[in-house]
């Protein structure tokens, strides 16, 4: 179990509002609430996540889209926390005793894991804790990527280099060119979401629970994994500093083996 509600932290950050340019049309300020898990030299923030219902999924004049990201349909999602950050190198290697990752950094996000390592290092950390840890559910991370917005990105129309660590040699309608760093960048150097998350886009990939399936047809509306145990895909989320800017979007989704690659890593969930 997580803790108490009234045991939880605040934190404080701006809150920024792009237009379809990727320009900066406001800065507000944004609130959250933590806890903070501690093993050893471990330090997690776990990020609460309220529970409420929204739309998965892209609208069909979503620009970048792809079709298996229909249909939309309305999803509740009880409350839950998530990691603040993407799980970094020093945090894994402390757990798991091995760091695979191809962009050295302590705080920079481990990469080079697999989902099934990715479930292991969940495993261990509910066995240390007592809590349980997961990796989210494909509806659970769009649900905390949005953070309540409707748009292609939770910033709003669009992003730039700026805000997040994409590819942005290429890029999509009236958005500029930007920066293509090559590589990962250290956690949290980005603004975060209304919920406090960062690096909801781009940087690394983030391993969901789900099975992919090529469309929304028959999926679950309670915010729990969509599991077929005869496939062998498993959902990737958030795009990372290899992709183009509409790999980023909310709404975004791909699939792999249970593989590693340079930008694939993940953040865990802590269900209530």
């Amino acid at each position: 179990m997580c803790p108490q509600l009234e045991n939880l932290e605040n934190f404080k950050f701006d809150l920024i509002t792009t237009n379809q340019t990727g320009e900066i049309i406001s800065r507000t300020d944004g609130s959250a609430r933590y806890f903070l898990e501690e093993i050893g030299p471990i330090r997690l923030k776990m990020v609460e996540i309220p529970g409420g219902v929204f739309t998965m999924g892209s609208p069909e004049n979503e620009e970048g889209r792809y079709n298996y990201e229909s249909p939309q349909h309305q999803v509740t999602v009880p409350p839950f926390f998530m990691g603040k950050y993407q799980i970094t190198q020093e945090q894994y290697q402390v757990l798991m005793g091995e760091n695979p990752s191809r962009f050295p950094g302590r705080k920079r996000p481990v990469e080079r894991v697999t989902w099934i390592e990715a479930g292991k290092f969940c495993e261990q950390l509910s066995k240390k804790t007592g809590k349980n840890y997961t990796l989210p559910s494909e509806a659970q991370w769009e649900y905390a990527c949005r953070a309540g917005t409707i748009t292609p990105f939770h910033f709003g129309g669009s992003i730039n280099t700026d805000l997040a660590n994409y590819n942005g040699n290429y890029t999509q309608g009236s958005v500029t060119k930007g920066e293509w760093r090559q590589q990962t960048t250290e956690v949290g150097i980005f603004p975060p979401n209304a919920f406090g998350l960062y690096d909801m886009h781009g940087n690394v990939c983030e391993w969901c629970l789900d099975t992919w399936h090529r469309n929304y047809q028959g999926a679950p509306n309670d915010g729990s994994p969509w599991i077929d145990e005869s496939s062998q895909y498993k959902v990737i989320r958030g795009g990372s500093w290899i992709n183009l800017n509409r790999i980023c979007r909310c709404a975004s989704r791909d699939f792999n083996f249970d593989y590693y690659n340079d930008h694939y890593g993940f953040r865990v969930v802590c269900n209530v």
